[in-house]
């Protein structure tokens, strides 16, 4: 399968939603951390007609573990698995990485991959390069998202990665 970000076809309205994703930040060789994601987004930006970066922006409350490999890290990845990892993503979603080794109660195997982590049951793994990230406005939220995400969190932050890089496996 071709690894060029232009020769993605996929439904994005039920990549995130439906089919869930692994977001992780850091290295194998420095430490990382996963989690599943739920929300996120795919598009260009910051360019001129038919060159424009292609990118993916990620969310995450700054309660999660991940956030703080996030913050630090210029890398990001997100990966998406075939359905019987599903029981696998549930458990990243559940579980905090500051507990223990989380992904050793998965089935997945992680592995070096442009600078940042994936792995090695994952369908489709993009790597990004942090180019923004930012707080959400909690006072420019919807209040029925500040009703039910946010009354006693703070809000996610976005992270917006320029896909420097794809993995399909067949």
């Amino acid at each position: 399968m071709a690894n060029d970000i232009s020769s993605l076809n996929v439904d994005i309205f039920s990549l995130f939603d439906s089919d869930w994703a692994l977001l992780t930040a850091g290295t194998l060789e420095e430490g990382y951390n996963a989690m599943t994601i739920s929300w996120g987004q795919l598009g260009s930006l910051w360019g001129m007609p038919g060159k424009a970066k292609k990118i993916a922006t990620v969310f995450v409350k700054p309660l999660r573990y991940t956030f703080e490999f996030m913050e630090k890290s210029g890398i990001f990845t997100i990966s998406w698995f075939p359905r019987e990892f599903r029981k696998d993503l549930g458990i990243l979603g559940s579980k905090s990485g500051r507990d223990g080794d989380k992904l050793a109660l998965t089935g997945l195997s992680p592995k070096a991959v442009a600078g940042g982590v994936g792995y090695e049951q994952a369908s489709l793994t993009l790597v990004c390069r942090k180019i923004y990230s930012d707080k959400l406005d909690r006072e420019r939220i919807p209040a029925d998202a500040v009703q039910t995400f946010y009354l006693d969190e703070e809000p996610h932050h976005l992270y917006i990665g320029e896909v420097v890089h794809m993995e399909r496996q067949a």
